[in-house]
C-alpha cells in the first residue's frame, strides 16, 4: 500500500466546509495562516485563498531551493478551487483574480518577511479589472503597487532593484503635477507612472515585466521562501532568540482592495494598546489606500477614534463592526489581537489577527485586568477573561524587567520644554546622541557598548533592525502607531516616538529641524515614550515607581498602579511556584534589595569582593607576599575583623533566612598589581623591595588560571585561609544570634572540587573550626557544609560526594566552561561565527545548554539524592536568573535558584510558569 501524500498546500475561506486547518496548527500553517483558517471556521468576513505550508518552506531551504514533489500539484488544485469558488481566474484579461503573497512563520516577526500585492496583473488583465470595476484609477494605482513591490521583494535581492528605486520616480512625477498625497494623483497619471516603472524594472533586471500570472505566483512564493534567511530575518530572530522554527508559510489570498476611493481603505488596530496597556481599542486607518500603507509609515494614518466622524455615515457603521469582531477574537483567544483589516466599497474584510505585541508596562497590566475584571488605574470594571495561572503564562521574564526601567526625572521634565511631540509608541525614557544611520548605529555600539544613541529617521524599515536594537530609542517623522518602527520597538520594550509630522530631516545634511531649532548629529535629545514628548539635550532620570517603592521604600511610589501591578503578579507566582528563588549578593545592601524583591535568602555571597574594599587589599596582598605559615596567619588577622563585620551585615539583612557563603576562588594573581608603578607603590606600603614584589608576581603566572591554582586549592595549600574564612562566617554568626530578633542560618560553601576528597580535607578544617566557637560561645544556631558542582568530575560522582557534602549548589558558569571547553571570557571571539553557522542556538553562558550540562546538572541531583534523599541542591550561576534556565531547574528537581537582585522578580515568574505547566 503506497504512503499517504504530505499535504503542503492547504485552503482556507467560504466557511468551515471548505477550510483545512485551525489555530492549532500554528507550527505548521504559520501564525497568518493558521488564525486565517480559525477565523474563516467562524464564517468572519476573511477573503479566501490558501496557505504553502512552513514544512514546503524547509524542504525548499534544505534542497538548494527545490519545492517538494507534491507541491506544484497541490498548488494548481488549490488555486483552481480558489478561482472556481471566486468566479474568476488568475490573471484574466476579462474578469482577473488578483491575489496577494504574504509570509506568515509560527513566531510573529513583524516586517521581517516580504509581502506581495494586487498579483496577477498584467499589461491585459488591468484592462478586464478596469472592465469589471469600472475603476480606472484603483487598476492603474495598483498596477503601479504590483511592479513596486514584485521588483523590489522577488527582483530585487539578485539585481538590486529597490522600492526606493521606485519611490524616485513617483516622488518626481508628484513634483511635477503639484500632486501633495499619492491620492491626489489622477488615472492618466498613475498609467504614465505604470510605464515609467517598467523601464526602471527592465533597466535593473535587464528583462520586461513578467506577463505570465503563473510565473509570477511562483516567483513571488519562491521569494518568500528565500526571505526566511534574508540577513534582516536571521538578524530579528537573533535579536529576538527566535528558535527551532521550520520556516515560514505563504499565504495566497485573493485580494480585497482598499484604494477603489472614499469608501474604501485599510487599517491595523489593537484590541486593547499595545504601549500603555489601556483596555481601549487603538489603530489606524487610511482611506483610499492599501494594507502595506499603513504599517510601511509611508503616510501618516488617522486614529481608529476618528472614524466615526468622516462624513459618510458608511464609517460608523464600519468601526462598530470592526470593534464586535475585535472584542470578539479577543475573548477566542483570550489574549489582546493585533488584526488587520480592509474595506472595499462599504464592505469589511479581515485580513490577519495574532497575539499583539506590546511593551511590558502593557503585557502586566493585560495580565493583571483580565485577570482580575478591574482597571488598575481607574478600578472600572472590565470582563474577566482569564485565570491567575493564565495570566502568568502570558508574560515573559523581559514583562516584568521592563517595569524596573528608569523614568525622567518629574521635576526636571516639568521645567524643560517640549522641543516637538509626537505618537509615544515604546515606554521608559531614553536620552542619546542622534544618529540618522541604522547601520552606522549598530557599528557604532559594536565599537563602543557604552554608547548612547537615539535613531532618528523619516521611517523604519525591517534593513534597520540591527541599528534599531542597538540604539537607546528611536524617533520617526512619520508612520503611526502601527507603523514598523512602532510595532517592533513595542516587542522590544524599546522607547520609540513616531510620527512626529514638525520634524525636517535632512540625511544628507544631517540634521534634524524643529521650528527655528537646529540640531546636528551627535547632539543629545531626550525621549519620553510614555507621553511622546521630545526634548533637546539630556534630561536626568528617576527611578521606575517598582524600584521606588521596593528597593527605595517609598510609600508614595507603592500607591502607583505599576506597583500594583507588579505585586499582584508576584503574589500570584509565589502562589503557584514550588522552588525557592535565592539571591547573589555580597554586600547588606545587595541583600536587602534582594530580600525586597523576594528573595529566600543568599545562594552565593562571594567573599573574594571584599576583599577589595578599602584598606583590606593590602592585607591580602601581605599575605599573598608571606613566605611562611606564621605570616600569612598574622595577615590574615587583619582581614578577619573585615570579613566578620561583612558577614554581621549580611547576617541582618537577611534576617532568618539562609545565607550560602562561597570560601575564596579566585586565583591570587587577581589580587596584585601587574604595572611596575603600581607593583613599587606595594613593595613601599609592604616595607619590601621591589624585587620581591615583582618576583612574586610573576610566580603566580599560569598558563589557565581558570583551571590552575584556585577555588579549595587555594585552602589545600593556605589551610590557614580556610581557618580565617570560617571563623570569620562563625563568629558573625555568634554575635548575630547574641544580638537577639535574627536567626541566622550559615551555609559554608567549597567551591571547586573535583574529588571527595578535597571536600574531606576542607570539611574537617571548616568543622573543627566551627565548633569549637559554638562551644565556647555557647551558641545555639546550626550550620551545613556543601559545595560548588562545577567540575564535571564533580557531577559524575556525585554520590560519593554527597556522603560528606550536606548541600550542593551548580556553578553553572564554571561547569559550561569545563564541560564545552569554552572560555568564558574568550567565546566573545567565535560565538558569533557559531550562531551565524547554527552550531550554537544561543549563548550557552546566557541560556542553560540543556542538552549537556543540563545532563551533568540532573545527574548531579540524581546520584547525590541517591546517597543523601534529602540533599538541598541549587544554581547560582548566571543561569539562575534566566527564564528557560530556570524552567529546567524546576523540571530536574533542583529546590533553589540563586539570582543577581534584580532578577529574582523574573525568576520568581519563570518558577510560577513551570509549576503551572508542569
Amino acid at each position: 500500500m503506497a504512503a499517504p501524500v504530505k499535504q503542503y498546500v492547504y485552503f482556507y475561506g467560504f466557511g468551515k466546509s471548505n477550510t483545512e486547518g485551525d489555530a492549532a496548527m500554528k507550527a505548521i500553517l504559520g501564525g497568518k495562516g493558521a488564525n486565517l483558517a480559525e477565523m474563516a471556521n467562524a464564517d468572519l468576513p476573511v477573503p479566501a485563498g490558501f496557505t504553502v505550508s512552513t514544512e514546503a518552506c524547509a524542504y525548499y531551504s534544505k534542497h538548494d531551493s527545490q519545492y517538494p514533489a507534491a507541491m506544484q500539484a497541490q498548488l494548481k488544485a488549490q488555486l483552481g478551487k480558489l478561482e472556481k469558488l471566486m468566479g474568476k481566474k488568475l490573471g484574466d484579461p476579462r474578469d482577473p483574480l488578483l491575489v496577494s503573497v504574504r509570509s506568515g512563520a509560527a513566531v510573529s516577526m513583524p516586517g521581517m518577511m516580504d509581502t506581495v500585492l494586487n498579483l496577477g496583473l498584467t499589461d491585459k488583465s488591468v484592462q478586464g479589472f478596469i472592465k469589471q470595476t469600472g475603476n480606472e484609477r484603483t487598476a492603474w494605482d495598483c498596477y503601479r503597487r504590483f511592479i513596486d513591490m514584485f521588483g523590489d521583494v522577488v527582483m530585487g535581492p539578485t539585481t538590486g532593484l529597490t522600492h526606493h528605486d521606485f519611490e524616485v520616480e513617483l516622488h518626481a512625477l508628484k513634483k511635477k503635477v503639484k500632486a501633495k498625497e499619492d491620492t491626489d494623483l489622477t488615472a492618466e497619471q498613475l498609467k504614465e507612472l505604470v510605464a515609467t516603472y517598467k523601464k526602471v524594472y527592465q533597466k535593473k533586471v535587464k528583462s520586461p515585466f513578467p506577463q505570465n500570472p503563473l510565473e509570477q505566483l511562483d516567483c513571488a512564493i519562491r521569494a518568500v521562501f528565500g526571505s526566511w534567511d534574508s540577513e534582516r530575518a536571521v538578524k530579528y530572530r537573533e535579536i529576538n532568540k527566535i528558535t527551532g522554527l521550520l520556516g515560514t508559510a505563504v499565504n495566497v489570498c485573493s485580494m480585497v482592495f482598499g484604494n477603489m476611493g472614499n469608501d474604501s481603505g485599510t487599517g491595523v488596530a489593537f484590541t486593547r494598546d499595545g504601549a500603555t496597556g489601556d483596555s481601549e481599542p487603538m489603530g489606524e486607518y487610511l482611506i483610499n489606500a492599501q494594507g502595506e500603507d499603513v504599517v510601511a509609515g509611508i503616510r501618516t494614518p488617522k486614529d481608529l477614534k476618528d472614524m466615526a466622524n468622516e462624513s459618510d455615515p458608511m464609517w460608523r457603521r464600519v468601526q462598530k463592526e470592526l470593534y464586535k469582531i475585535m472584542s470578539r477574537l479577543e475573548r477566542h483567544y483570550k489574549h489582546p489581537q493585533d488584526v488587520e483589516f480592509t474595506v472595499q466599497q462599504g464592505k469589511l474584510y479581515m485580513l490577519q489577527t495574532r497575539n499583539a505585541k506590546r511593551t511590558g508596562l502593557a503585557g502586566v497590566r493585560w495580565a493583571v485586568e483580565m485577570a482580575t475584571g478591574k482597571d488598575v488605574f481607574t478600578g472600572a470594571a472590565q470582563q474577566k477573561l482569564l485565570s491567575p495561572k493564565k495570566a502568568l503564562i502570558m508574560l515573559s521574564g523581559s514583562d516584568l524587567e521592563q517595569l524596573l526601567f528608569p523614568i525622567f526625572d518629574i521635576e526636571a521634565e516639568k521645567k524643560a520644554v517640549p522641543l516637538v511631540k509626537g505618537l509615544p509608541a515604546g515606554p521608559g525614557a531614553a536620552v542619546g546622541k542622534i544618529v540618522f544611520d541604522a547601520a552606522k548605529a549598530e557599528a557604532m555600539i559594536k565599537a563602543n557598548k557604552a554608547e548612547k544613541l537615539i535613531l532618528v529617521r523619516h521611517e523604519t524599515s525591517p534593513e534597520d533592525v540591527g541599528g534599531m536594537w542597538a540604539a537607546q530609542g528611536i524617533l520617526t517623522s512619520t508612520g503611526g502607531m502601527t507603523s514598523h518602527a512602532a510595532v517592533v520597538a513595542r516587542g522590544w520594550g524599546k522607547c520609540c516616538i513616531c510620527g512626529v509630522s514638525s520634524l525636517d530631516i535632512d540625511y544628507k545634511k544631517k540634521t534634524v529641524t524643529a521650528g527655528k531649532t537646529v540640531l546636528k548629529e551627535g547632539d543629545w535629545i531626550s525621549l519620553n515614550g510614555s507621553t511622546g514628548n521630545v526634548y533637546a539635550g539630556q534630561l536626568p532620570s528617576q527611578s521606575s515607581p517598582v524600584i521606588a517603592a521596593v528597593v527605595e521604600n517609598n510609600k508614595e511610589a507603592g500607591k502607583h498602579p505599576i506597583y500594583k501591578m507588579y505585586k499582584q503578579i508576584s503574589d500570584w507566582a509565589d502562589e503557584f511556584r514550588k522552588i525557592n528563588v535565592r539571591t547573589n549578593a555580597d554586600r547588606p545592601e545587595d541583600a536587602q534589595a534582594a530580600r525586597a524583591f523576594g528573595a529566600e535568602g543568599i545562594g552565593l555571597c562571594r567573599t573574594e569582593h571584599m576583599f577589595f574594599e578599602g584598606d583590606r587589599i593590602w592585607a591580602i596582598r601581605e599575605f599573598i607576599l608571606a613566605d611562611d605559615t606564621k605570616s600569612r596567619e598574622k595577615a590574615l588577622a587583619k582581614l578577619l575583623p573585615y570579613q566578620r563585620k561583612d558577614f554581621e551585615g549580611i547576617f541582618k539583612a537577611m534576617k532568618n533566612l539562609p545565607v550560602t557563603i562561597r570560601l575564596l576562588d579566585p586565583p591570587l594573581h587577581e589580587f596584585v598589581p601587574h604595572e611596575k608603578k603600581e607593583q613599587d607603590e606595594m613593595a613601599k606600603r609592604l616595607g619590601v623591595s621591589p624585587a620581591q614584589v615583582s618576583d612574586r608576581v610573576r610566580s603566580l603566572k599560569e598558563f589557565n588560571p581558570m583551571l590552575g591554582h584556585r577555588g579549595c586549592r587555594l585552602s589545600v595549600t593556605y589551610p590557614e585561609l580556610c581557618v580565617m574564612q570560617t571563623r570569620a562566617i562563625i563568629e558573625a554568626a555568634c554575635n548575630v544570634e547574641k544580638q537577639g530578633r535574627v536567626k541566622v542560618h550559615p551555609e559554608i560553601m567549597v567551591p571547586l572540587i573535583g574529588t571527595v576528597a578535597e571536600f574531606e580535607f576542607l570539611e574537617k578544617i571548616i568543622r573543627k573550626t566551627a565548633n569549637e566557637i559554638i562551644e565556647k560561645r555557647k551558641a545555639k544556631f546550626t550550620y551545613m557544609v556543601g559545595t560548588m558542582i562545577e567540575i564535571p568530575r564533580a557531577a559524575l560522582t556525585a554520590d560519593e560526594i554527597a556522603e560528606k557534602a550536606e548541600f550542593f549548589s551548580f556553578g553553572t558558569n564554571d561547569l559550561t566552561q569545563m564541560t564545552f571547553g569554552f572560555s568564558r571570557d574568550d567565546i566573545a571571539s567565535f560565538l558569533g561565527d557559531y550562531l551565524k553557522e547554527k552550531i550554537l542556538p544561543v549563548d550557552p553562558f546566557q541560556h542553560l545548554d540543556a542538552t549537556g550540562v543540563g545532563q551533568l546538572v540532573e545527574m548531579g541531583v540524581r546520584k547525590g539524592r541517591s546517597s543523601r534523599p534529602q540533599l538541598k541542591c541549587g544554581i547560582c550561576g548566571e543561569h539562575g536568573g534566566d527564564p528557560a534556565s530556570v524552567k529546567f531547574c524546576c523540571k530536574v528537581g533542583l529546590n533553589y535558584v540563586s539570582c543577581s537582585p534584580y532578577r529574582v522578580p523574573i525568576a520568581r515568574l519563570a518558577a510560577a510558569q513551570a509549576a503551572i505547566n508542569s
